[in-house]
């Protein structure tokens, strides 16, 4: 990892910097063992304090991912060192459930990025388009879960509805678990994992349907579906909590917004940005 220290960042020791990131204490001390830090080129040691405009760099885990390559470019919306922000396509899955698939999004990006090691931060569902964000090594990966695990990423979603008005701003705070009969279903369950769903704003685009932003505090597998189900709009084109029989669900991963960890700049990609 390579970076330059933000304002932000004055006077931290690099051990205060990756405290505050939330690092875990076994990588902290293996970077407190480490003889590869370097602050302007300078050999560096995880105590030593830093100033705006340094340049540091700290070594990574030499771990590699174990996808294969699909020779097919993934289209990527923003990259840096660390991380990226890439497109999913309609009908591909994020990643494969076995290591000899090679048709998933995350097979596009090894052959696309030049990075040995690229993991998904978080998931989209096989139908659903949009933005998802990858570490590009093993300690932003660290560093990104949390900051996902602490709402410290925002991902605003559009749904498309049926409804014959427009459907009001409210916050849907249902658990989901397993749909015991259905097993590739979820529902809602007090048994189940807490789940958030944030209804911003809609708007009618056509008579009878309604386009709803959404954003989510967690990430429950179909949250957004079995959410808007129970609410009794599923999203259009869902064919396993509306009554779809085609597979053209009309949901987007539309807008990806943080605050880069490491720069402290402020990173918002939204699907409008044309690639």
């Amino acid at each position: 990892m390579k970076f330059t220290i933000p304002e932000q960042y004055n006077e931290y020791t690099l051990r205060e910097i990756f405290q505050q990131l939330k690092l875990p204490k076994k990588d902290l001390h293996q970077l407190n063992m480490s003889k590869e830090i370097k602050i302007n080129e300078q050999q560096a040691k995880l105590t030593d304090k830093v100033v705006t405009g340094d340049e540091v760099i700290v070594p990574t885990p030499k771990e590699k991912s174990n996808y294969l390559p699909s020779y097919r470019y993934a289209q990527i919306y923003y990259e840096d060192n660390d991380l990226a922000i890439v497109m999913k396509p309609k009908g591909v899955k994020t990643h494969p459930n076995d290591l000899k698939e090679s048709n998933t999004l995350m097979n596009h990006i090894i052959y696309t990025i030049d990075s040995d090691y690229v993991e998904p931060i978080h998931r989209l569902d096989q139908e659903t388009v949009g933005l998802l964000i990858v570490a590009k090594n093993p300690i932003m990966k660290k560093i990104l879960d949390r900051m996902l695990e602490d709402n410290q990423i925002t991902r605003v979603y559009k749904a498309n509805v049926k409804a014959l008005l427009p459907i009001k701003p409210q916050t849907i705070d249902m658990p989901i678990g397993k749909d015991k009969f259905h097993p590739n279903k979820r529902r809602i369950s007090n048994t189940g994992q807490r789940a958030i769903t944030h209804i911003l704003s809609s708007q009618m685009i056509k008579e009878g349907v309604c386009q709803l932003d959404i954003k989510l505090d967690t990430g429950r597998t179909h949250q957004i579906r079995v959410h808007l189900a129970e609410i009794g709009h599923p999203v259009i084109g869902d064919p396993l909590y509306g009554d779809s029989t085609l597979r053209q669900l009309e949901l987007n991963s539309h807008q990806i917004e943080f605050i880069h960890p490491l720069t402290h700049e402020l990173i918002s990609v939204s699907l409008d940005d044309k690639k």
